[in-house]
């Protein structure tokens, strides 16, 4: 890396911050750009949600202590806050440092980047070229340089659609107004949205059990008040997780206060269906179709309301200058594709993971934090706080540290939502304990490749080996 020019980060949530911390820590020159007019714009969308981590989990080492310098009093390591009280706790205090505040950029979108006088073909002497970066910061275009790019833009304001096919239901458009994406504020700022009327939450992951189990408690104090829910799987919903087994308690609490919400008929529950259409019936409300797991056509009726929590995608629209190498269908790292692919397993916990993954062809630009994970479904803060303490060890040129593992995160207490594709056993599968081989995707597969073997990968099952035995897929 080019060391005299600054080491620019996109986006000023709690993993950009927390990469500005590391490159404090190390002396290395920075820049930070946020599209959005605070730090942590993306959690004060949903900053009434409750987070189901604790604080220790959600305040990165070094940002901590360069707080704590500063005479910062640290939050209590067991307690839960909201993702409002993240921002207003930790990353306003820590914008504030001067040594932040000298560097942020807020309300500074980026348009494009690329290499200075290199497009995406050239290649001889481009990893020498500084990166051009363009954006509009308070309507006024602007050109930075950077001897290195990490990009933690997150995902949150780049939602799914409602059709299952991934591209907008007929009518989605048209029916904008009575359409909300993520978790809406339904017991605060938008009561009044939601009151008295009937609700669809689509979509089977922890956005919607919060807003279902909000609706929930705004219908016991307003009369009228129904809700509904459709989930495209067949099986049970992931937003169950591993509920009792779980080791972040509030997060298995969310998994079964939902499923007793279900169980009880507090709402009416409509599984394999694929979304395909919006359209208002003569009485104004919106009539909701799909298709069901049998192919025959379903149509959810008498819907006042839509809440669309079916997860959120990356934008890639500015990096086409770039050699980004990603997933092809997750629009993840390449390299962690396999360890979150959701049809391989529902695992919210990945094997710790640093630079070598998150890296791409195009020398010194990164993807970290939520990003990173593309359109995979689950992520915790504190992972993206190690990804980027790697990232910026790397770029410092210290190697040893950057590939160092200092990351031990929660078990889910769920593997894949299909049991054949576990190895009964096989400990750490989905996640745990980093592997010795850095190429392995579980024990089976390590304890394989360590005999020399081809391994058991993360797809089908291996054939047969020479003895006979036939190797387990594993689940990521």
């Amino acid at each position: 890396m080019n060391k005299s020019l600054p080491v620019v980060v996109l986006g000023a949530g709690p993993v950009g911050l927390a990469a500005a911390a590391h490159l404090i820590q190390r002396g290395l020159k920075f820049v930070v750009l946020e599209a959005g007019p605070s730090v942590g714009t993306s959690l004060l969308h949903y900053g009434h949600v409750r987070l189901f981590s604790p604080w220790r989990y959600n305040v990165d080492r070094v940002m901590a202590s360069l707080l704590t310098a500063s005479g910062w009093a640290a939050p209590p390591d067991d307690g839960l806050p909201t993702a409002k009280e993240v921002v207003e706790q930790v990353l306003l205090p820590f914008a504030r440092l001067p040594a932040v505040a000298s560097a942020l950029q807020l309300d500074t979108r980026v348009v494009s980047i690329s290499r200075e006088g290199f497009d995406k073909v050239k290649s001889a002497g481009r990893e020498a070229a500084p990166f051009v970066i363009r954006a509009v910061r308070h309507g006024e275009a602007i050109t930075l340089k950077a001897g290195a790019v990490i990009d933690a833009t997150g995902t949150w304001f780049t939602p799914n659609p409602l059709g299952a096919n991934g591209l907008p239901a007929d009518g989605e458009a048209e029916h904008a107004s009575r359409i909300a994406y993520g978790i809406p504020d339904v017991l605060g700022a938008q009561r009044a949205r939601y009151a008295g009327h009937r609700t669809l939450v689509v979509g089977d992951g922890h956005s919607a059990a919060n807003a279902l189990l909000d609706l929930a408690r705004l219908a016991q104090a307003e009369p009228n008040t129904t809700l509904a829910w459709a989930v495209r799987s067949t099986t049970p919903p992931r937003a169950f997780g591993g509920e009792d087994a779980d080791a972040l308690q509030a997060r298995g609490q969310l998994g079964s206060e939902l499923r007793r919400l279900r169980d009880r008929g507090g709402l009416s529950f409509y599984s394999g269906v694929r979304v395909s259409a919006v359209q208002t019936a003569g009485d104004g409300r919106m009539t909701v179709l799909g298709i069901g797991a049998d192919g025959q056509p379903v149509r959810i009726q008498g819907i006042d309301e839509i809440i669309c929590a079916t997860g959120q995608r990356p934008d890639l629209s500015w990096l086409s200058e770039l050699r980004v190498k990603l997933d092809p269908w997750l629009e993840s790292a390449e390299a962690l594709g396999p360890l979150i692919d959701p049809n391989l397993h529902s695992c919210g916990t990945v094997r710790p993971h640093g630079h070598r993954e998150l890296s791409h062809p195009e020398r010194d630009f990164y993807t970290v934090g939520v990003k990173s994970y593309g359109r995979a479904p689950t992520f915790l803060m504190a992972t993206g706080f190690e990804q980027v303490r790697s990232v910026v060890a790397a770029l410092d040129g210290d190697l040893a540290a950057a590939d160092r593992v200092e990351l031990d995160l929660p078990e889910t207490g769920v593997c894949s939502a299909a049991p054949a594709l576990a190895s009964e056993g096989a400990e750490g599968c989905c996640g745990g304990p980093p592997r010795r081989n850095a190429a392995a995707c579980c024990v089976l597969d390590e304890d394989k490749k360590a005999a020399g073997e081809a391994g058991c990968g993360c797809g089908p099952a291996a054939p047969a080996t020479a003895g006979g035995a036939t190797a387990t897929r594993c689940c990521g």
